[in-house]
This record gives structure tokens, sequence and C-alpha cells, in this order.
């Protein structure tokens, strides 16, 4: 193993980054680069495969690119990419399929517009109602233009798709119908169809970014739960869901990606399903007992965890240091095998270097 040494935190350079119309519009994020002994993507990855990793990795170590060239991301106010972050009055729009959607500034995000009829009533009905898009005439020669430079990135790069499979069929039927779709015996074989259709798109709109990005990872956004529960249980999930995420994920592994699922809501019990379908990746809110399904399931998906306390500027150095070398003692023995992703939102700086410190220093004493 490689030792620690001071000399990686010294004089810091800045890392590649994007420009935003998301939770944080019309910011540029400036992202110290350590002088690391291995890339911060080549960490990541080495976590994903249960290798030696260096350090333990904070979102700084991940770098979003949603590009506005995809309609979804768009209309859902999430433009992460190289152009110029556009005006606050643009957020929403229509989405691929031509939902409306607009921005609830008291959720941070958009939904779709409400009061107008929903696309769908009856999942049978979409080979005559769902019209998909050309995604081989979007102009990918700009957005190829604009973006290559982020293959440069030394941070663990991924794109994402706001709409995945149980999200995308709630923008066509609005939520009750979506969540009675999924066991309604009479539509359960056109939502199949349906879904292997939006698997195929979701495939070439990735074929295209690989044509041009060296990706290390793609995210997809799909709630599976709310504050109590999950929205279906996990056999439903495995009968309707899960072989087109299935085949959808075997597909990005295929081109030497890992595969995050982004699912807020109560979904411990979907965990074992989400490792069935290959999911490398999931960042769980809090609701979740996040410290027992990573002590059960840690050797088979890596897990954001948070860290215990609550860390802001005023927390004087002292102490700060104290919890981060405790957090960092109780769990750099099993990390290797059970490696997570520290969810520290807001923290600062000087956090961001401690836990890659003690990290360091913990990680490189082990045999």
């Amino acid at each position: 193993m490689i030792p620690y040494s001071e000399k990686e935190l010294e004089n810091p350079g800045l890392h590649l980054t994007t420009k935003c119309l998301g939770p944080f519009p019309g910011v540029t994020f400036e992202i110290p680069k350590y002088h690391t002994p291995i890339t911060p993507k080549e960490n990541v990855r080495r976590c994903v495969d249960r290798g030696e990793a260096l350090w333990f990795p904070l979102s700084r170590d991940f770098c979003d690119y949603e590009p506005r060239i995809n309609k979804d991301t768009v209309s859902r106010a999430m433009i992460i990419d190289m152009e110029e972050a556009p005006p606050d009055d643009s957020r929403g729009g229509v989405d691929f399929f031509g939902v409306e959607w607009v921005y609830v500034p008291e959720a941070g995000g958009c939904m779709p517009k409400p009061g107008n009829k929903p696309l769908l009533e009856d999942v049978n009905d979409w080979p005559d109602v769902i019209h998909f898009p050309d995604i081989d005439a979007l102009d990918w020669d700009h957005c190829t233009e604009v973006n290559r430079v982020l293959s440069g990135s030394e941070r663990a790069l991924h794109t994402s798709l706001l709409n995945g499979l149980f999200e995308r069929l709630i923008s066509f039927m609005e939520f009750e119908n979506a969540a009675m779709a999924i066991i309604d015996e009479d539509q359960v074989d056109a939502i199949h169809a349906l879904f292997d259709r939006l698997v195929d798109m979701y495939i070439n709109i990735l074929d295209h970014h690989l044509a041009y990005m060296k990706l290390d990872g793609l995210l997809m956004h799909d709630d599976w739960g709310s504050q109590r529960a999950p929205f279906f249980s996990p056999n439903v999930c495995r009968e309707v869901i899960a072989p087109h995420l299935k085949r959808f994920v075997d597909y990005v592994h295929s081109k030497g990606l890992w595969f995050e699922q982004h699912s807020c809501g109560f979904n411990e019990p979907m965990v074992p399903v989400m490792i069935e379908c290959g999911v490398d990746i999931w960042r769980p809110q809090h609701i979740n007992d996040i410290a027992a399904l990573r002590e059960q399931y840690g050797d088979k998906i890596m897990l954001g965890l948070p860290f215990p306390q609550r860390v802001t500027k005023d927390t004087p150095d002292e102490e700060l240091q104290a919890l981060v070398k405790d957090f960092v003692t109780k769990y750099a023995p099993t990390f290797r095998e059970k490696p997570f992703i520290v969810s520290a939102f807001g923290a600062d700086r000087r956090f961001q270097e401690a836990i890659y410190r003690e990290s360091r220093i913990a990680l490189s004493k082990l045999a």
C-alpha cells in the first residue's frame, strides 16, 4: 500500500467542474484537486470492485453530467453540463414524450403540470398514444463539441437518466393510475412491452454518450418508496420492473460502467431486488436503517453512509477532527469488503480534507 503523505493536501489545484441549473442554479463548484496517488475515479472503481481503495469517497469524487440534449434533463430543471447555465425562469418545459413539467420552488424540483390530462389511461393503449423520440436525430455533434472536455475529468464521471421505468410510467399516467397498473393483470403485458421499448431508448442514449465521452458510470432516477413504505412489493417489482432494469444494468456493465440507482423513500425491502438486478450503488435517505443495510448487504451493494453528526463551518477544528477520526476508526477495518460513499451534505472543505486524510492513513495501514 502507498503510505499517506501530508504533501497530498498541500497547494491543491481545482478539478474540472460542470455548470448547473439544478438544486444549485448558476453555481460552478470549486472542487479542490488533491495530489492523490490514484485518481478519484480509480478509487471509486476500486470501491465498486471491492479492490484496494485508498480513501473513503465523498460526493466530491463524482462528476455529474446531465446535458441539455436530453429533453428530460431540461424539463426536470437538472441541466448539468459545460454550457452556460440558462436563466432560472427556464426551469421546466416539455420532455421527450410531450409531458409538460413545472418547477415547484418549495420542492426544489419539477412535476408534471397539474390539470393536464394524462397521456395514458390504460397502458394497453401505449402503442397508439406514446410517440418515442428520434434519439439519432438530436444534435449530438454540438453536444460533443461543448462537453467532450469532461472526458478528461479525474473524478468519477457519470451521466443520468432522470425518468426511470416506474417514474416514466407515473409521468404518463399520474401516480395513482401507475400504481394500479403494475398490479393489474390486464395491463401488465403492455407494461412489459412499454418498458422493453424504454430500455431500448435508454441504451441508444447511452451509446451516443459513449461515442464521444469516457464515462465511468450511469445513474438512473427511479423512486420506489414513500416515507413509510415502498410503493409496491418486492415480488411485484421482480415481476414487472426488475427484468427490464436488469437488462439495462447488464448492458451498462457490458460497457465497463458501474450502475447507480437513485431511489428516494423507505426502500429497505427493495434492496435484495436491486442486488438481483446488478445495481452497484444506492445512496438511501436517512429514513432507512443504513447501518443495518450495510451490515447485511454491504458486500453486494455500495451504499451512501451518512456521517453521524452534523458538521458545519462553525464546528471547532478539534471537535471536527475527533468526530472524523472516530468515524474512520469504526469503519476502516471493513471498508474494502463493504465500501460506501460518505454522505455529509453541506460539509465544508475542512471536513472533506479530514475524511480524506484520516481514511488514507487508516486504509494504508491495512494488510
